[in-house]
């Protein structure tokens, strides 16, 4: 357990079994908020930073990149027991929306992906996936009272849903009126498809973003790059996506990367259009971000314009997404694979 785990009332529960005066506590949430180390906290004692220096966070930032071409900004984070994992600032016209991991490698095995190269390692805890938050928060000149990101995208490395426990109790430690206060329409989860997730991500009345990453328009394709697909099928998954808007009334977000010579014809857009038919969604329209370990290879910007032209033109709300930090690594645990390899 660290402190961030914590909600402010039992962090405030934790000083008193500590013999400490409620006050204490709400420094040391403050503290935690902030996102200051432990030695940067000044308005406590010595003698009480020795008592709580074991739960305390010890996570950190230790590399960021920032890009020449854009101004994204790619960091790499520690957590205390020294795995790391990556993150991604991107500033929009309406603030800064910060793209986060949940598990420290992922087992999914998409092919597609460089997070999952080593498979999966551990599961943040909810505290350690708020802990990027506050750390880039805090580096942002941000705090407590002064938040600078506006916007959450569980897309790092990891599979949120497969870290289910820390990733509910993350999203009520975020939401927190008493801690950063994000809005959670204003956060995105996305999932390749762990479909009892998504209803129960429905049913435990959470109001976030769902978002999907489909990646073809059937379960021959799909199971060419997803292991996911041999368990859950796409008719499945919708299933799941439509209960989860009559839920939430939400649309569903499809994110369809484009893979030379595998998903990215006509007849699959056209294929796409109809299985999508009649849902409330959007289809991001992502050319490849390509993995040096991976041989697969990514489509043009105009190839990519004309896939997503087709789904317009047979009904769907689609878009090509805005490459970003392609000069920094910008795909899913490229840089995380970078720092290990000692090449930044």
């Amino acid at each position: 357990m660290i402190l961030s785990d914590l909600t402010l009332q039992e962090i405030v529960d934790y000083a008193k079994d500590k013999g400490l005066p409620k006050f204490r506590g709400k420094q040391i949430f403050d503290g935690i908020y902030n996102g200051k180390s432990l030695n940067e906290v000044s308005n406590l004692p010595k003698n009480l930073l020795e008592i709580i220096e074991k739960e305390y966070p010890k996570y950190k930032i230790v590399k960021k990149l920032v890009s020449k071409e854009d101004g994204t900004k790619k960091y790499i984070f520690a957590m205390g027991d020294g795995q790391v994992v990556e993150g991604v600032l991107m500033e929009y016209k309406y603030g800064h929306t910060l793209c986060i991991s949940t598990q420290v490698g992922c087992r999914m095995g998409c092919k597609f992906c460089a997070s999952g190269l080593n498979g999966l390692i551990r599961n943040l805890s909810a505290g350690e996936i708020l802990g990027q938050v506050l750390l880039v928060n805090n580096d942002l000149g941000g705090g407590l009272n002064d938040r600078k990101i506006t916007n959450l995208v569980l897309m790092g490395s990891g599979e949120p849903l497969d870290n289910y426990e820390n990733l509910s109790k993350f999203l009520k430690l975020i939401s927190s009126e008493d801690g950063l206060n994000i809005s959670q329409r204003n956060i995105s989860i996305s999932t390749c498809g762990l479909v009892p997730n998504i209803y129960k991500l429905a049913d435990d009345g959470f109001n976030i973003t769902l978002t999907i990453s489909l990646h073809a328009p059937n379960d021959e394709i799909r199971k060419q790059t997803m292991p996911i697909a041999n368990r859950y099928s796409i008719d499945q998954i919708m299933e799941a996506c439509k209960y989860y808007f009559n839920k939430t009334g939400r649309r569903v977000i499809f994110e369809y990367t484009l893979i030379k010579g595998v998903n990215d014809s006509k007849e699959n857009a056209q294929e796409l259009a109809k299985r999508l038919k009649g849902l409330s969604c959007h289809v991001n329209v992502i050319p490849l971000n390509e993995v040096k370990e991976r041989s697969l290879k990514t489509v043009t910007r105009n190839e990519a314009y004309a896939f997503c032209e087709t789904l317009s033109k047979l009904g769907l709300s689609a878009t090509v997404r805005r490459t970003m930090g392609e000069d920094i690594s910008g795909a899913c645990g490229q840089l995380r694979n970078s720092y290990l390899e000692g090449k930044i």
